[in-house]
């Protein structure tokens, strides 16, 4: 595995015609991220992963300070899944011309996270963008834990950049909690926790994808949820195309974040 510093020389050496993957995390790597990765290995010539956390993501600094780091360790579990490149840039280079990254979201938009984390997705997507036209990868894998950012990149960025997004299924524990990074700032008692809203939400998402007449329950689902005493930022149904509140059978979603322990946990059905 090769590991560079800076776009520019990653760009000086490795040939971006070739058929190549791209897989970009803020590290703290976990099973999520592997699954990701071995489906660009799958289907790509060559694979490159990026570790940058980026501070303009988060609309919290404190957030972005207890972010987890594990560097270290993610080398070895990149060396081990025979990733090809390792890209880790420093922020001044990946924000040296702040003007051209400013992106805005329109008020449409803003529903769920884009609501309650201002300026988070105008991060998410300026970073996404630098990396789309520096790179140039013929593809880019994304868990669909963070749809709401799947969706919006899409939006964005379609027909501006060569790169084909690839959604890849949420990895879950066996509790049904999704991976995160943000699970190693969690206890196994605050995971188990965590884990008891999740398995509400899911079974009854099954129960509704069965018979749609169920969801005239959410509200049941609401308050069983709530009486657990965590904290919930939202709790929605929302149509998985537009992220309109016109929702079917077919084309519904649930979607939720909350906080355990003051650690922010996002999820989906």
């Amino acid at each position: 595995m090769i590991i560079f510093k800076s776009i520019n020389k990653l760009n000086k050496e490795v040939n971006f015609k070739a058929n190549i993957g791209f897989v970009p995390t803020m590290g703290a790597l976990h099973n999520g991220h592997i699954s990701l990765i071995k489906s660009s290995k799958l289907k790509c010539n060559k694979t490159l992963v990026s570790i940058f956390i980026n501070p303009t993501q988060f609309n919290k600094k404190n957030d972005y300070k207890k972010y987890p780091k594990k560097i270290n360790n993610d080398i070895k579990i990149l060396k081990k899944l025979k990733v090809d490149y390792l890209l880790i840039p420093k922020v001044n280079e990946i924000y040296k011309n702040k003007k051209k990254m400013k992106i805005k979201i329109t008020q449409k938009d803003k529903v769920l996270c884009a609501k309650f984390r201002s300026g988070h997705f105008e991060g998410v997507l300026a970073v996404i963008k630098q990396f789309l036209q520096n790179i140039k990868p013929k593809y880019m894998f994304l868990g669909e834990k963070d749809y709401q950012q799947i969706f919006l990149i899409k939006k964005f960025f379609k027909n501006k950049f060569i790169t084909k997004i690839v959604p890849c299924k949420t990895i879950r524990l066996k509790n049904t909690l999704p991976y995160s990074s943000r699970n190693f700032l969690l206890t196994k008692i605050d995971i188990n926790k965590a884990s008891l809203v999740t398995n509400l939400i899911k079974n009854f998402y099954l129960n509704t994808k069965k018979n749609f007449t169920n969801i005239k329950k959410f509200k049941e689902l609401r308050k069983k949820i709530y009486n657990k005493k965590i904290k919930i930022e939202y709790l929605e149904l929302r149509n998985k195309t537009n992220f309109s509140k016109k929702i079917n059978k077919s084309n519904f979603k649930i979607f939720i974040a909350f906080y355990i322990k003051n650690v922010r946990l996002i999820d989906n059905f």
